[in-house]
């Protein structure tokens, strides 16, 4: 059991103390490298560049560099690039248009490191001078433009940025990818407040005239419908005594539905006039005698006080 338990544990301390510092080790004395995806070594000794490595995976440093493997991370240095893709935006930079407005631009560009010696030597702040270069290249090229030009042709402006700026960023190992005029707009504020009044106005204008419009267009509809309704009413109330009268000729021939279209409408009219009606019996002779001599009383007057 002792030696089980001693095994066990001279393994554990071999495999997670052992090994990591043997590896350490290994690396140190330039023995292996390992180079991640997108990520560039770079090994200067004493001043000059002994090797450079792209590729990612693993590397047996004596193979690649000779000899010099062996004291280039102790007397030397390793430089890691990040050879990814970067983004940068820059915000409102000041331009003029042609006609004296002042305009802020904002650009988003792409970068990655294309000459990692040339990123390393030939400039302390790469990514610094190639923003300011983006910066100053967008002033030059996008200054004195006209400004509807400047306010709807982004394509065209990117482009133009792009090419001067491209030459610039290889000298500091730097190549620019896509750039882009994400944003245009006014840095005076009180040319913001009368586009903003004159726009509103405008609109208020365009708002009343198509109400205008659409008034005088339903007044038209209106009036024409009335003319057509009075015309049609008048052919109406012409036809109708015409109508009327062939009606009543058709029935006249016929004595019986005559009278009794008559009567009916005789007892129409009295309903609809709502007159009190008094039914008598035909032999009540004087009783209608007397409801015909009824005089009605006048309410008495009141005294005066």
């Amino acid at each position: 059991m002792n030696d089980a338990f001693i095994a066990a544990l001279a393994t554990f301390v071999g495999c997670f103390v052992g090994v990591p510092i043997g590896l350490a080790l290994c690396r140190m004395f330039g023995l292996y490298a390992v180079v991640e995806e997108r990520r560039c070594h770079v090994y200067v000794l004493f001043g000059q560049v002994v090797g450079i490595i792209t590729e990612p995976g693993l590397h047996v440093l004596p193979f690649e560099l000779g000899l010099r493997a062996f004291v280039v991370r102790l007397l030397g240095q390793c430089h890691v690039l990040d050879m990814r893709l970067d983004q940068r935006y820059l915000r409102s930079l000041a331009v003029n248009s042609e006609e004296g407005a002042p305009m802020g631009i904002g650009i988003w560009y792409e970068m990655f490191v294309s000459d990692p010696l040339a990123f390393l030597f030939k400039n302390a702040d790469p990514q610094g001078s190639l923003a300011a270069s983006v910066s100053s290249s967008a002033i030059r090229c996008l200054s004195n433009m006209p400004l509807d030009h400047m306010l709807t042709s982004r394509h065209a402006m990117s482009k133009s940025v792009r090419t001067e700026v491209s030459p610039t960023s290889h000298q500091w190992g730097y190549k620019v990818g896509s750039v882009y005029v994400r944003k245009v707009h006014f840095r005076d504020l009180g040319m913001v407040r009368q586009i903003e009044s004159k726009v509103v106005n405008r609109l208020r204008q365009v708002t009343a005239a198509i109400r205008q419009d659409g008034a005088n267009r339903m007044s038209i509809i209106t009036s024409a419908a009335e003319r057509q309704a009075a015309v049609e009413f008048a052919k109406a109330g012409a036809i109708r005594p015409r109508i009327v009268g062939e009606a009543l000729g058709k029935i006249s021939r016929d004595p019986e539905v005559a009278a009794a279209l008559f009567d009916a409408i005789e007892a129409q009219r009295i309903l609809a006039s709502q007159a009190k009606l008094v039914l008598l019996p035909e032999s009540a002779v004087l009783l209608g005698e007397l409801l015909a001599a009824r005089v009605p009383v006048a309410p008495a007057a009141r005294p005066e006080a």
